[in-house]
């Protein structure tokens, strides 16, 4: 299976921590620096930067429809790529994989309509839910397409604190209840569309899918 490629560009220290558990990733790590950037095959790679490196990216690079991934030490909600995610300073090197592997999954089915979760099928284009027949359908917001990624690419409960910090990106102002009333509403409106209370499952240890 071919490997996604992640270029880490200008963030040495970052790659050296990361080369030595690349075992462990579902992806390729490489490392750029702004001389040889451009050998990189950026079309169909993701780029981890710091936000510094901003203006490199959307001015000079033109990477409009490439995925970024930022990290920076405060929240940027600026709006100058069609797709990134900005991940705040100190971060756990754990919840960085498991952010890079959402972004994965989306990207991967960014050009697709039908993802099958259990009995049901994703379309992330339309942001729509449906039953294989697709008699039925149903219409997410960005932030439960998140979370129901999240959880079915991780075969262990998850709790809310996890969520919380890979789902949202942990912020300061973000409390834990704000995370467990979208997953209420989330459970709610699966459960009044289909009768289907089982589509996220709870318990002590967490939220699943399975």
């Amino acid at each position: 299976m071919v490997k996604n490629n992640i270029i880490i560009f200008e963030f040495n220290s970052l790659y050296q921590i990361l080369f030595e558990i690349r075992d462990h990733f579902s992806f390729e790590i490489n490392n750029y620096n702004i001389k040889n950037i451009e050998k990189a095959n950026l079309r169909n790679s993701i780029i981890l930067s710091k936000i510094t490196h901003k203006d490199f990216f959307t001015e000079k690079m033109k990477l409009s429809k490439n995925k970024v991934i930022f990290l920076s030490e405060k929240e940027d909600k600026s709006n100058y790529l069609n797709d990134y995610i900005n991940i705040i300073f100190p971060f756990d090197i754990k919840d960085l994989i498991e952010k890079i592997n959402i972004f994965l999954i989306k990207n991967k089915y960014s050009d697709q309509s039908n993802i099958k979760i259990l009995d049901y099928i994703l379309d992330l284009n339309s942001r729509i839910i449906s039953k294989e027949d697709k008699k039925i359908s149903l219409k997410l917001t960005e932030k439960e397409i998140d979370i129901i990624l999240f959880l079915k690419n991780n075969k262990k409960p998850q709790k809310v604190s996890i969520l919380q910090n890979i789902v949202w990106g942990y912020s300061s102002d973000l409390e834990t209840h704000t995370v467990e009333t979208h997953i209420y509403r989330l459970r709610k409106k699966i459960s009044e569309k289909f009768n289907d209370e089982n589509f996220i499952l709870s318990n002590d240890e967490g939220y699943s899918i399975k």
